[in-house]
């Protein structure tokens, strides 16, 4: 029997107060939809330039819902198309879906231009705007693929050290991805596809699942499960500058350098802002209340508002079903993520939960 300290349960209790003391500040939800459909989901991506908001759906009938970001109303869908996440070339007008083969589409019609197999197991997804390529992260080797974006090429795949979760860049020839399964994250050179660094969480993070990033300042924000902080890194050295409480299940984050805040969802039913201050002044300026499970985000930086999704589930069954043989998709379908964000059974097969209430799925809108 191992011995329990009393670490983990102080840790917890002081985030637990500090989130509750935090005080009400300018954001709510100003918005819900329950848009329903079919399948599990995992990543939410708004195309800010487009006005689109695009979710993968996984499963029997997988597909890409697409709404119209301003309304979210919906405006089409991408058949036999599901995978986890999706980015989009502005430049090109070509999208892109993290499933396996890759999905690459018109961004006006929707139309699939095609796919392109890729190794691994296609999870996370990138644009980065220095070379238009579009990276597809996989918690298997390899662990990034790189396309490039205007004709669906691989530019090439990278061992990044450890599995991925999510990945910023700045812009200017550096990519920034935080390595869930080792508490680091990894610097890349965006032209040579070569891996620089690791940045090292220290104790002071662990099992990072969410990353922003304030180019102009050099700030990374890494938002980690536990303990459940948000660690503030200097992207230039990765030296650890501060870090502050979150809420529980992080699963995705982001930083607005309109606003100086950066944000990390939460499945616990929060979303956690946070205001730069200066590059070395952060406080927590807002703990939002969203609904259960809604936690992974995507800002839309021409309103500064947060989208974020959700669905309800049925009660978990009293004794657990035995596993079912996965049966491999057809070609071009899309593989439904295994534990998903959106699957019954929660990111990496945790939690505990039933089957999903059809016509549940819900985006929710978050704003000041």
């Amino acid at each position: 029997m191992r011995s329990v300290t009393a670490f983990p349960v102080v840790l917890a209790l002081a985030t637990f107060i500090a989130l509750a003391q935090t005080p009400s500040g300018p954001y709510k939800v100003i918005k819900t939809a329950k848009t329903g459909g079919a399948g599990g989901f995992d990543y939410i991506y708004a195309e800010e330039a487009g006005r689109r908001l695009y979710i993968p759906r996984s499963g029997a009938t997988a597909h890409i819902s697409v709404f119209n970001l301003d309304t979210l109303e919906p405006v089409g869908e991408i058949a036999g198309q599901g995978g986890h996440g999706v980015a989009v070339s502005a430049k090109t007008g070509h999208g892109f879906s993290s499933t396996k083969p890759v999905a690459m589409f018109d961004t006006k019609t929707l139309a699939m231009i095609k796919t392109i197999d890729v190794q691994g197991g296609p999870d996370g997804i990138m644009y980065d705007p220095f070379n238009d390529r579009v990276w597809v992260f996989s918690h298997s080797s390899p662990h990034a693929t790189v396309i490039n974006a205007a004709d669906g090429s691989i530019a090439g795949t990278m061992d990044l050290g450890g599995a991925p979760e999510q990945g910023q860049s700045d812009g200017k020839g550096h990519v920034y991805v935080d390595i869930e399964d080792q508490s680091n994250v990894a610097v890349v050179d965006a032209k040579e596809l070569k891996v620089t660094a690791h940045y090292d969480l220290a104790g002071k993070g662990g099992t990072p699942a969410g990353l922003g990033l304030d180019a102009k300042n050099h700030i990374l924000f890494v938002a980690c499960r536990n303990p459940q902080v948000m660690v503030m890194m200097n992207a230039e050295d990765g030296k650890i500058i501060t870090t502050l409480p979150i809420g529980r299940g992080s699963d995705g984050a982001g930083f607005n350098p309109k606003t100086m805040e950066a944000f990390s969802s939460q499945g616990d039913g929060t979303l956690t802002v946070i205001k730069e201050n200066s590059p070395t002044d952060f406080v927590v300026e807002q703990t939002v209340e969203t609904p259960q499970g809604a936690k992974t985000m995507t800002i839309d930086g021409k309103t500064n508002h947060i989208l974020l999704m959700t669905a309800e589930y049925a009660p978990p069954p009293a004794t657990p079903p035995a596993a079912a043989p996965v049966a491999t998709p057809p070609a071009g379908a899309g593989a439904p993520p295994p534990g998903g964000r959106g699957g019954p059974a929660g990111r990496g097969g945790r939690g505990g939960r039933g089957a999903l209430i059809p016509d549940s799925f819900t985006l929710i809108e978050v704003g000041k």
